[in-house]
């Protein structure tokens, strides 16, 4: 441990022997209730400072963990001064019917809020969103304070159903939070088990101390600086000592853990569970008979205002999840359609918008539109000699080489034309509203765009001459009968111009065309290679 932890570890014990030898040696009295109160403040306090501390040098999840536990500690450390403005200030026994017994039930919410995070675990992805689950936790546990004990305090005033009430509600409390504290013990292994092995005994003890002194009370054994209160006052130093222990945890993984075991994910099950038991309650409340009319009615309006702000949180949270999965298909979609290299389309984005586009072009026709931009070309692109650019750089420059290609390519299209990476080393391009008139311009400047520099190759800064052949076809074939060939059929055509082109020599463009008997004409446009 650093120096700064044992510092405050030591600082915890000696304030529980200094609590120790004050039960031991200070009689009973306003001495006794004084320092024995002032005491109990300070080793909260100090709880406090641990846990903060923790939370200081943390981040993420983990830094959320601590913090809640530390309000937990800050929270009864409030309480304490409280019961020490009445011992020392008022010197008064604190009433059956506490105000501040609500904020002791309170600080039990940010323990167990903490511990649904299930700090141990890596957790995988995540919603923002999910988080307001722990909010939906924390109106539950409020909810239940305000429906079992709130009534009897303040709606019908009895302390007798409220002790029992209150009790009740308590103990439930502290066996929730051993019940985790245990499994979470059981579950893990190293430091983390020897984590929860701490908390669970001093939670535990606290609980057990707390019994013992609440029956004290009772049959009036119980006064302020008691050795109740040192057993009350060790299981808190056992707190602040475990956290000390546990400032360089870190989440730890966990082979084969399946998605949906994600913190997240099992704190939305709780979290439902919780919403679900609310009508429950409060048909029960309805059904039982035997209580005042105006406690039913009160606690029936818990209820109601209770459901009514958890449906606007999950209103909220399922909201915000829909836009979140819509986006997500949205890129996923976008993915499947991208070539992950190059970044262009692939042959699936051409699958699946070729029909729109063959339509498109065959209604022009059918209305006798403008014959300047009615017709669709395909430009089959195939890089010259690209096994030599691998063979000799390896294919990480190859890709590079071929990143460049794109580049270059979507700068000599226009924004209306597709590119698409048709496998390999081969691109296709479909050229949209357009006229086959103007086919040969655009093969040019394909040419000329890609074997008009040089290409960046290796590690080394080495430069490389790349060319390209081109081949193409103007959809529909036959201007008089648009649908005579099909769109494949056509791009058949536009494969064979290429296989003419590199057979011609490479580096140059051959466009397939037909004239009235369905000849075929060979344009060629040749870019020569520049020399380096």
């Amino acid at each position: 441990m650093s120096r700064n932890l044992k510092f405050w570890g030591a600082a915890a014990v000696v304030l529980l022997l200094i609590q120790a030898a004050v039960a031991y040696l200070v009689p009973k009295g306003a001495a006794l209730t004084a320092s024995a109160e002032i005491l109990d403040v300070v080793i909260h306090l100090v709880a406090a400072v641990a846990f903060f501390g923790n939370a200081r040098v943390s981040t993420g999840r983990m830094k959320l963990f601590w913090n809640l536990q530390a309000v937990c500690w800050l929270t009864l450390a409030l309480v304490a001064a409280l019961w020490t403005y009445y011992g020392v200030v008022l010197h008064q026994e604190v009433p059956g019917l506490f105000v501040g017994d609500i904020f002791i039930f309170l600080a039990g919410v940010p323990m167990l809020a903490g511990l649904l995070l299930r700090p141990h675990r890596r957790p995988g992805y995540n919603s923002p969103l999910s988080f307001l689950d722990l909010p939906l936790l924390v109106l539950w546990w409020l909810f239940v304070y305000f429906f079992f004990v709130t009534g009897w305090q303040y709606i019908v005033p009895d302390e007798i159903q409220y002790g029992p009430n209150y009790n009740l509600v308590m103990l439930a409390q502290d066996m929730v939070t051993l019940g985790l504290l245990g499994y979470f013990w059981y579950d893990n292994s190293g430091r983390w088990k020897r984590f929860y092995g701490n908390l669970f005994l001093a939670q535990a003890l606290s609980a057990a101390s707390v019994f013992v002194a609440n029956r004290a009370m009772d049959v009036g054994r119980y006064f302020p600086g008691s050795w109740y209160d040192l057993l009350v006052d060790a299981s808190i130093t056992w707190f602040a000592i475990a956290a000390l222990l546990g400032r360089e945890l870190a989440p730890e993984p966990r082979p084969g853990e399946h998605p949906d075991q994600s913190p997240g994910r099992w704190m939305a099950t709780v979290a439902m569970v919780a919403v679900v038991s609310i009508p429950v309650l409060a048909a029960w409340s309805i059904i039982s008979g035997g209580m005042p009319y105006s406690l039913t009615r009160f606690r029936v309006l818990v209820a109601l205002g209770t459901i009514t702000v958890m449906g606007c949180l999950i209103f909220i949270k399922q909201h915000g999840l829909g836009e979140e999965l819509a986006r997500t298909n949205h890129i996923l979609h976008e993915a499947s359609l991208t070539d992950p290299l190059t970044g262009c389309r692939n042959r699936r984005f051409f699958d699946s918008t070729i029909e729109a586009d063959v339509s498109y072009v065959l209604r022009c026709f059918a209305d006798e539109r403008d014959e300047s931009k009615r017709d669709l070309i395909f430009y089959l692109i195939d890089a010259d000699h690209f096994k030599d650019v691998n063979d000799r750089f390896g294919h990480d420059a190859g890709d590079k080489v071929l990143v460049e290609m794109v580049r270059r390519i979507s700068s000599a299209i226009r924004l209306s034309d597709v590119l698409v990476r048709w496998g390999g080393e081969e691109f296709l391009v479909v050229s949209r509203y357009t006229n086959r008139e103007e086919a040969s311009a655009l093969a040019a400047r394909l040419l000329t765009a890609i074997g008009g520099r040089p290409f960046a190759a290796g590690e080394h800064g080495h430069l490389v001459h790349q060319t390209c052949s081109v081949g193409w076809a103007a959809f529909p074939w036959l201007r008089t009968k648009p649908d005579a060939f099909s769109h494949s059929e056509v791009l058949g055509l536009a494969d064979r111009a290429l296989y003419e082109a590199k057979q011609a020599g490479r580096n140059r463009a051959v466009g397939m065309r037909a004239s009235g008997k369905l000849m075929i004409d060979l344009t060629v446009s040749e870019v020569p290679l520049e020399k380096s």
